[in-house]
């Protein structure tokens, strides 16, 4: 699935306490996550959940930048720590590091197919981050000034999924 933004906002919080669903016996929280589902967050989280590591993947999004590039992006990072990422999300294939100098080694670095995906993630993020920091405003169209909001948007159906529709959302 795919996210979209669209105006306006309606949102709702989750309550934090636990139900288990009658039919499957799927422990989730109402609005939330089943335990598949806060499995996979656990693993991702572990991938790409530190405190620099998804700053790299959003500087890397606007194209392929060299290492003085994306320390100048992500401001106050150092550098030991920015080799560290670089080379964890190189791993994980995240990350390609094409080299253009062989003397001294020297890399240009670009999001893979699988790094570019979290750009629907970190756009969710952001607009979080946006509506919950103090003294920030949320992001807006362009055209209209509207806040935005995500909504989830299925490609083969071709239609936003509705909030009613959410207890049939399944995270692979």
């Amino acid at each position: 699935m795919q996210v979209l933004f669209h105006a306006a906002y309606d949102l709702d919080v989750a309550e934090s306490h636990i139900a288990v669903d009658d039919d499957d016996e799927t422990e989730t929280t109402p609005g939330g996550l089943d335990a598949v589902s806060r499995s996979a967050l656990a693993d991702a989280l572990t991938t790409i959940g530190d405190r620099w590591t998804l700053l790299v993947v959003a500087a890397l999004l606007d194209g392929p930048k060299r290492f003085g590039d994306l320390q100048e992006d992500v401001q106050g990072i150092a550098p030991n720590v920015l080799t560290q990422r670089l080379r964890q999300l190189e791993r994980n294939a995240l990350v390609v590091a094409r080299p253009y100098s062989e003397r001294p080694p020297r890399f240009v670095y670009e999001l893979s197919s699988a790094g570019r995906e979290l750009a629907g993630a970190l756009r969710l993020i952001a607009g979080w981050g946006a509506r919950n920091a103090e003294g920030s405003s949320t992001p807006r169209h362009g055209v209209c000034g509207t806040p935005m909001e995500a909504r989830w948007w299925c490609p083969t159906c071709e239609r936003i999924v509705e909030d009613d529709e959410d207890e049939e959302l399944h995270f692979a």
